[in-house]
């Protein structure tokens, strides 16, 4: 009878364990700066994710079970990799990240030897795809067609449109000199050259600077009237400022997101933002006709942060971050391998997410479907010109 006792008690005692087990909580890590000079970007980021895991709970859960985020703030790559490095040995089931090119560069090693899935929701750096790493992937399109992307909207759009051609072009590539910058760069002179277009000056800075004043005085002695510029906000703003004072005036100016996609950097630099260029992940102001699911994310961040969003990041981390959560969900377990198969395996046509966005994973885990907008500052606003679907305006070409 004791013998029995014993037996009932652990097959009790186990009941107890399971139970706990199906409704224990899903964790995941979100690596991303919150803090530091990439933060205002950063933090728009994770409320992207914050929002497509909201939703998610709300609707009942990853398989019924509560997804509890674990944040890591990441300042820089050293940051980065100590606190992804915690994350794994708090037994996420994945990590989601992280906007900036050289965070993501640094922590998904970590993830990878950990044999952690992690989901890149934002960093454009092409060559994060591009280690053979089995375990990573990213929604977003990559520096490889970035500057292409860029080029390719002067050469059709923007330069016709300013009365413009080949041979009274001169650019000038000007770029932050980290893995975003250098990347862009280097595709958009390439992509120039394929074209036939003639490329003056190509420019490294650090993002930290405080003086681009030699930087604009090469320009303009280069007789520069197209810039390229790939940057963050406070150096974008710092071009504006210095440009002006130098007395330099180029008839295009067009940036690669960054902050030439901030409603903080057109406030800063005022009235000479209108009329720019700029490429860029797809921003809230688009069509909502071609991106079912925006009015709702929309009304969702409205309520969590009480503002519109700062930038098109958050809508862009949104619609990873549920397709990720819903090939997790697919795959029904927290298998590594068995959330690859289910990643591999989901498919979306454009124009079937809040963004316009569709999906279709390669075997390096990099989205080949998605793709960068065509906006324009106008009148303090930055307004999709391209493609015409999603577009809420028209470009204004400003001739001189």
């Amino acid at each position: 009878m004791f013998e029995l006792k014993k037996i009932a008690l652990a097959v009790a005692t186990c009941s107890v364990m399971v139970t706990g087990a199906a409704s224990a909580d899903v964790k995941v890590g979100a690596v991303f700066p919150f803090s530091g000079a990439l933060a205002l970007l950063g933090q728009e980021s994770f409320r992207g994710l914050e929002i497509a895991v909201n939703e998610v709970n709300a609707a009942g859960g990853l398989n019924g079970e509560k997804i509890t985020i674990l944040k890591a703030d990441a300042v820089d790559p050293t940051q980065a990799v100590s606190e992804t490095k915690r994350l794994t040995s708090e037994d996420v089931a994945a990590v989601f990240g992280s906007y900036a090119s050289g965070i993501s560069y640094a922590a998904t090693p970590v993830t990878e030897l950990a044999g952690v899935p992690y989901f890149e929701l934002g960093a454009t750096a092409h060559k994060i795809t591009t280690r053979g790493y089995k375990y990573l992937f990213r929604s977003n399109p990559n520096t490889g067609l970035y500057g292409v992307a860029v080029v390719n909207a002067l050469d059709k759009t923007i330069a016709p449109g300013m009365g413009l051609n080949k041979d009274n072009i001169v650019i000038g590539i000007i770029h932050e000199d980290g893995p975003y910058g250098t990347d862009v760069a280097a595709t958009e002179k390439k992509r120039a050259g394929e074209l036939g277009y003639k490329v003056a000056e190509s420019l490294p800075y650090s993002a930290k600077t405080v003086d681009l004043s030699s930087l604009i005085l090469r320009l303009k002695g280069a007789g520069v009237n197209v810039v390229l510029h790939t940057a963050y906000q406070n150096d974008a703003i710092l071009f504006f400022s210095q440009a002006k004072a130098a007395g330099f005036n180029p008839d295009v100016i067009i940036g690669a997101g960054g902050g030439y996609s901030l409603a903080d950097t057109a406030k800063a630099v005022g009235p000479d933002i209108n009329g720019v260029f700029d490429l860029d992940f797809p921003q809230a102001s688009i069509n909502p006709k071609g991106a079912p699911g925006l009015e709702k994310f929309l009304s969702a961040y409205q309520a969590a942060y009480n503002s519109d969003p700062q930038s098109g990041h958050s809508l862009a981390n949104y619609v990873g971050a549920k397709a990720f959560l819903e090939a997790m969900a697919n795959a029904k377990s927290t298998n590594a391998d068995k959330i690859r198969e289910a990643v591999l395996a989901y498919k979306k046509p454009a124009g079937s997410t809040a963004n316009g966005w569709a999906f279709d994973f390669g075997e390096d885990g990099q989205n080949k479907a998605s793709t960068f907008y065509t906006m324009q500052w106008q009148d303090g606003k930055l307004v999709t010109v391209l493609p015409e679907n999603l577009a809420l305006g028209k470009p204004i070409f400003n001739k001189k």
